[in-house]
């Protein structure tokens, strides 16, 4: 019954927690780690302590595995250099710097253990680091750097730390080392790729969607346990395995299944993220007082875990600038990624939050290791420390910094070029599978439904004011409206008893598949949530001329021919790299879109009032007004 009510309890907490942080736009996991601290010393909740083989297990493959699947192979190849750089080599760098910082501090330690914990504090955490990016709106590459150096660090720093704890009881060679590495490595990659193949053919010939949705919620564990049995890194072979899965699946038979697995890895991730954050919190004060014997005395001890908090924040801006730079300094690596402004990997340097992996793995220190809590103590403080000082000023640097992210009028733009693509694909081969006797109503029909969809995203790119006078989002209006009656006409009907149970549940489960459809459908419409009100004594008029017959700029704007080879100079005289291009269609300008550094195609209108812009880049044929934020 105790656990039951601590499993209750935790839950409730952590879903309280989240809602209250996402309401008051706060850090969810520094809440959760706030209200862990304070009840840690609250006298009716027991003392926690965290096992690590929980962690490491049963918590760490699955944390992982759900970020892996959601992550996109093309990009973690593209960012491969970069990842690598920060996922090896400055977890590598990290533990021999903080290693040998804490053996200057306490010599009294024995260096391999003082390397163990510069192991356990290296990573940082894929969770944090990850949510508050998000968070703030940070530019893609950012995230998608972060969270493939999230994926794999937990691997190198494992691997170090397990050889540290070798150290610890007898010598160990560079060689022994290197082959440790490798093995963990090597061994690694291959069994996450056997185990991807493995539930891949399962997934081929199983249409069941409680059977493939079972082995989903398995496939961590299949691709973990084997790995370690073999002393490779279980870490690396879950990361594998969820990039080949996640690239593969969609390519499926099996809609339903994927519907399923996703919302199922939603509420696992939700509950395992949140709740390793408020069990940090929770063992603060275990932690604290067992350091009140140690012989170093109180003001050494708080010493050490000062200068290893410090050292971890300058060590990561030190290898940061120079693996982003470095490289780039070869001429084939210059042309084909030029060097992002030093304002990216400023914002990388600081976001590096330690969480979960970093508390877990310092407790796997032996018991016999001199000063012992004053490691898992200092551990606790970079935990803690990054997570409250880069945690809460992240925002404001990225504010500082100028740094925007994903233009949101860019993404509903390529969201409804890319459903053209689709639309005129099914059209095509609905055309190619017509029979003779297949009815016209019924082909005009699905003609029709395609089409309507895919009006529906390009009527998202008008104004928000706009938005539920469109079409589309009135049809989703109506028929949420006609759901809900017809629901509850069945539910009516139930009480009668005229009808098999079953019978009702199927008829139900169709009603709320088809909510749950216009649901997502309607997920991001509003596009313009986040830009900026226009001034209300203009509204009533705009919107009289805009419902008269459009907007007047674009009506009456001239044609431009856009050049062969275009650039942003303004751009070129910055030294900094465009995303995409724009052309003033008044002047011929051509500047950078928002999410580029510059914002210069946005500037150009700031300061000369031409109202049209139109896509400078290949294949795109559309024209924006920044007075009306219409597209045309």
């Amino acid at each position: 019954m105790n656990v039951a009510l601590g499993l209750l309890t935790l839950v409730a907490v952590v879903c309280a927690a989240s809602a209250l942080a996402r309401r008051l736009n706060l850090s969810v996991p520094l809440l959760l780690v706030v209200v862990g601290v304070i009840g840690s010393y609250l006298p009716f909740i027991p003392a926690i302590k965290l096992d690590p083989e929980l962690v490491l297990v049963g918590i760490l493959p699955p944390l992982l595995y759900a970020a892996a699947i959601r992550t996109s192979l093309v990009e973690f190849r593209t960012n491969l250099r970069s990842i690598a750089l920060l996922s090896v080599g400055y977890v590598i760098f990290g533990t021999v710097a903080i290693g040998l910082i804490v053996w200057w501090v306490i010599p009294e330690i024995p260096l391999a253990a003082a390397f163990a914990l510069g192991a356990v504090v290296a990573p940082p955490d894929a969770v944090a680091a990850t949510t508050i990016a998000r968070r703030v709106g940070l530019p893609r590459r950012v995230v998608s750097l972060l969270e493939g150096e999230s994926l794999v660090n937990d691997a190198t720093a494992l691997v170090l730390l397990r050889t540290a704890i070798v150290a610890i009881g007898g010598s160990v060679t560079v060689w022994q080392v290197a082959s440790d590495i490798a093995l963990a490595a090597g061994g690694g990659i291959v069994i996450g790729l056997i185990a991807a193949w493995l539930l891949l053919q399962i997934r081929k010939r199983v249409r069941n969607v409680a059977i493939n949705t079972s082995m989903s919620l398995a496939a961590p564990f299949v691709a973990y346990i084997p790995a370690e049995e073999i002393n490779a890194s279980g870490v690396l072979a879950v990361v594998v395995a969820g990039l080949v899965i996640g690239t593969k699946s969609p390519a499926m038979p099996g809609g339903a299944s994927r519907l399923s697995q996703r919302s199922n890895w939603a509420t696992v991730q939700f509950l395992l993220e949140n709740s390793v954050f408020l069990l940090i919190g929770l063992q603060v004060r275990t932690i604290i007082e067992a350091t009140s014997g140690d012989s170093l005395g109180a003001a050494r001890i708080w010493g050490t875990c000062i200068v290893v908090f410090v050292a971890v924040l300058l060590l990561r801006p030190v290898w940061v600038f120079p693996a982003i730079y470095l490289p780039r300094l070869i001429p084939k690596i210059r042309a084909a990624d030029p060097a992002p402004p030093w304002q990216l990997p400023t914002i990388v340097s600081w976001a590096g939050m330690r969480g979960v992996v970093t508390l877990a793995a310092v407790f796997a220190l032996p018991e016999d290791v001199a000063h012992r809590p004053v490691l898992v103590l200092a551990a606790l403080g970079v935990v803690a420390g990054t997570l409250v000082v880069q945690g809460l000023t992240l925002p404001w640097l990225v504010r500082a910094l100028g740094v925007h992210g994903p233009d949101i009028h860019a993404d509903a733009l390529s969201q409804a070029a890319l459903m053209d693509q689709a639309t005129a694909a099914g059209i095509e081969n609905l055309r190619q599978h017509t029979r003779p006797g297949d009815s016209p109503e019924v082909l005009a029909m699905l003609e029709r439904r395609t089409q309507e969809r895919n009006r529906a995203a390009w009527e998202r790119l008008g104004r928000s004011e706009l938005a539920d006078r469109t079409p589309s989002k009135r049809y989703v209006q109506l028929r949420l409206a006609m759901l809900d009656a017809e629901r509850a006409r069945v539910l009516k009907l139930r009480r009668t008893g005229d009808y098999a149970h079953e019978v009702i549940s199927e008829v139900l489960e169709m009603l709320d598949v088809e909510e749950s459809m216009l649901d997502s459908s309607t997920e991001g419409a509003d596009i313009d949530a986040r830009t900026p009100a226009r001034p209300a004594n203009r509204r009533d008029n705009d919107e009289a001329r805009l419902g008269a017959g459009g907007c007047e700029h674009l009506r009456t704007v001239g044609e431009q021919s856009v050049p062969q080879d275009p650039e942003c100079k303004d751009c070129v005289r910055e030294g900094t790299t465009p995303v995409h291009l724009r052309m003033c269609l008044a002047c011929g300008n051509v500047g950078c879109c928002d999410s580029s550094a510059g914002q210069h195609a946005t500037k150009h209108f700031q300061q000369s009032g031409h109202a049209i812009m139109c896509s400078a880049e290949p294949r795109e044929s559309w024209r924006w007004c920044y007075v009306d934020e219409l597209l045309g």
